[in-house]
């Protein structure tokens, strides 16, 4: 019987990893994934309870900036791609605190990429022998990108200029741009993937759909930065997974694919949507629309985000599985079992 190829996957305790690693195991008996996770507070070993005792999931607590570390997984377990998640990734955090983001961001894909390039390379275009098939997959973000009109026909494509406007932004813009380098200068097999905004099971409780559902159930006001209008393109996180998977065993190297779910909403409307539901599966004597309270918008506030998902559509054949309506229906069911609602 053939050899498993073990494959690392970084930051897979958070909200996309911890979807994806369940997903990937059961679909291919083949791998096996190490995952490291740093635990930072939106790390969460509860994420992947139940992968715990998969024979074929090995999880490592460790830094990604942390060479040694990530050198010696390389060896120790021969690794044979890499599917590189780990990120700090929210906005408002990085106002507060940008030089986290900084290091883990830029620092931790250079040390991650880099160690790859040596373990899988005997020099500048040439494979060694046993690692020709190896693969680097960088997952990033739509807000690389910057911000849209409001014009429906504008929407992100893979060769949008990079505008990046958030500390985040702009240390993932630079974490792409270290993948590209890698792939030109040495020919590491790269492939890049900017998704929209994921919503679904396991996110972290400061994300909007989370802080929205929680707040309602706790009778609490329900914040919205601004006015409400900014727009983002909604994706349900297990169709990312799918696209994820997609483009690290077919997309074609060097290159970028946008992960989309076509389903824009103003962030009125999806805080509309949560308490419609919520007033329907849990009723209270008032509506929890009437918990909706407008905030001081957050600094450098990107109006609209959109995806054009066309060429991973076209060319490798992904589709999302599930519109908003539906994934909402979803989020929201996992999260009232999650507060035991």
């Amino acid at each position: 019987m053939p050899k498993n190829k073990n494959i690392l996957v970084t930051g897979c305790a958070g909200f996309i990893g911890s979807n994806f690693v369940p997903y990937f195991l059961d679909k291919y008996p083949e791998y096996n994934l190490i995952n490291i996770d740093l635990l930072t507070y939106a790390g969460d070993l509860e994420n992947l309870k139940e992968c715990e005792t998969n024979p074929r999931y090995k999880f490592i607590k460790g830094d990604i900036c942390n060479r040694e570390l990530v050198e010696f997984i390389f060896s120790e377990y021969d690794i044979k791609g890499v599917i590189h998640f780990a990120a700090e990734s929210h906005v408002d955090n990085s106002i507060k605190n940008p030089g986290v983001f900084m290091e883990t961001n830029v620092n931790g894909t250079f040390t991650l990429v880099d160690v790859a390039q040596k373990y899988w390379m005997d020099k500048p275009f040439t494979y060694k022998e046993d690692y020709k098939d190896c693969r680097f997959h960088h997952i990033s973000t739509d807000e690389v990108y910057g911000t849209l009109s409001l014009d429906p026909e504008d929407l992100f494509t893979e060769t949008t200029p990079y505008a990046p406007n958030s500390p985040y932004s702009a240390s993932k813009a630079s974490s792409d741009m270290i993948i590209i380098a890698y792939n030109e200068t040495f020919g590491l097999n790269t492939v890049i993937t900017n998704c929209s905004n994921n919503y679904g099971p396991k996110q972290h409780d400061e994300k909007l759909i989370p802080t929205i559902i929680r707040k309602a159930l706790s009778n609490e006001a329900i914040p919205i930065y601004g006015d409400g209008k900014n727009i983002r393109d909604w994706l349900y996180v297990l169709d990312h997974c799918k696209g994820i998977d997609i483009v690290y065993h077919a997309g074609k190297t060097g290159d970028t694919y946008n992960i989309g779910g076509r389903n824009e909403r103003t962030n009125l409307q999806i805080v509309d949507r949560i308490c419609t539901i919520l007033d329907e599966k849990v009723p209270q004597e008032k509506s929890y629309k009437e918990l909706i309270t407008f905030v001081e918008d957050r600094a450098g506030h990107d109006r609209r985000y959109a995806i054009d998902a066309s060429k991973l559509e076209n060319e490798l054949s992904w589709k999302a599985d599930e519109n908003f309506d539906t994934g909402i229906v979803l989020t929201v069911d996992w999260y009232l079992n999650k507060y035991n609602k």
